[in-house]
């Protein structure tokens, strides 16, 4: 009998895949994947539910994360994926949306929701931002700073640990080449950089098919 195991990718704009025209980011293209190797008859049924919610921070993933999670429960399992800090790191007016300490307290508080369905839980590392806009305000009043997010990193990959939790690094994977994986804004991958998160993503949710 096969399973039917759900995947829930709970984030902001870059889990929706934001200026992806072409696949539609990185989650889409692993439902992709985890849809041809059903059809193809290779393991479980892995359906993804992308929860993606452009310019979320954990303060709003605390309101919803205990309704999504109870809506979407499978018999035969989870898999929460956790993926913020780019909104809660950025600086508005002088201080930064969500700091460190509250940052760290709800992470915590999303994981103990997401252990209460599933045992199978990753944290999704924050990208690097391109040198153009490196401690510069933009358009929209944020401005995000790369020293900030090997702090907040940091964090996730001590939770991570304390948890037993799985590390998604993504940061170390864009670092080298992030000006030619980033878009325009210096903040979202482009189709070059979803397509090497998904790489990077695939061997992790080939272990539940």
């Amino acid at each position: 009998m096969k399973k039917i195991i759900y995947g829930l990718f709970f984030g902001d704009s870059i889990t929706y895949g934001e200026y992806d025209g072409v696949f539609g980011g990185w989650v889409d293209i692993l439902k992709r994947y985890a849809l041809q190797q059903f059809h193809e008859g290779n393991g479980d049924e892995l359906i993804l539910f992308n929860l993606g919610i452009g310019g979320e921070t954990t303060e709003g993933l605390l309101k919803r994360i205990p309704h999504e999670l109870s809506a979407r429960n499978s018999a035969d399992g989870n898999i929460v994926f956790l993926s913020y800090g780019a909104n809660d790191l950025a600086v508005k007016e002088g201080a930064q949306i969500v700091d460190p300490e509250k940052f760290k307290s709800n992470m915590s508080a999303a994981i103990a929701h997401a252990k209460e369905f599933s045992n199978e839980i990753y944290l999704v590392s924050i990208l690097p931002f391109s040198e153009k806009i490196d401690g510069v305000v933009v358009s929209s009043g944020k401005k995000r700073i790369n020293e900030d997010v090997v702090i907040y990193n940091q964090m996730l990959k001590d939770l991570a640990a304390e948890h037993s939790l799985g590390y998604i690094d993504f940061y170390a994977a864009f670092l080298e080449d992030k000006e030619i994986l980033l878009s325009a804004d210096g903040v979202h991958p482009n189709e070059k950089g979803y397509g090497m998160m998904a790489e990077v993503a695939i061997p992790i949710i080939e272990k539940y098919l």
